[in-house]
């Protein structure tokens, strides 16, 4: 099998914390991140699919670009994510989180490749990766 990774950037802002917990609690839970705060998000998109004999390529990058740009960048760039987006409304924000929405709104968009995972990185030191299965 053939994968394509493509990566995206974008930022955005966030912040954690639970009405079911007790201050106590959020604070046990979430520490400095109770506190709005941003973060310079890097999105690998990948897809798999034939290669087509024609053009020697997997998928049309511009296609591709496109879907993700529309569906993706455009509402997180510059976003707080837990107040720009509904679906956050009741969820927190985070990594195993973002990357679930990622999925529902690219699978069904995908142009003529099938996507197979993503990976979400908000700092150096932590990722998330996704391959559409719960």
């Amino acid at each position: 099998m053939i994968v394509l990774n493509k990566i995206f950037r974008f930022c955005a802002a966030h912040k954690y914390y639970s009405p079911a917990l007790s201050e106590q609690e959020n604070l046990r839970a979430f520490g400095d991140d109770l506190r709005l705060h941003g973060h310079n998000y890097t999105l690998v998109v990948s897809v798999s699919g034939p290669v087509n004999p024609d053009t020697g390529f997997l998928v049309d990058l511009q296609a591709l670009v496109q879907v993700v740009q529309e569906h993706i960048i455009n509402k997180l760039d510059h976003s707080c994510i837990h107040e720009d987006l509904d679906w956050f409304r009741d969820r927190q924000p985070s990594t195993e989180n973002l990357v679930q929405w990622i999925w529902q709104e690219l699978e069904p968009r995908m142009p003529a490749c099938k996507l197979v995972k993503l990976r979400l990185e908000e700092t150096p030191t932590i990722y998330t990766e996704f391959d559409g299965s719960l």
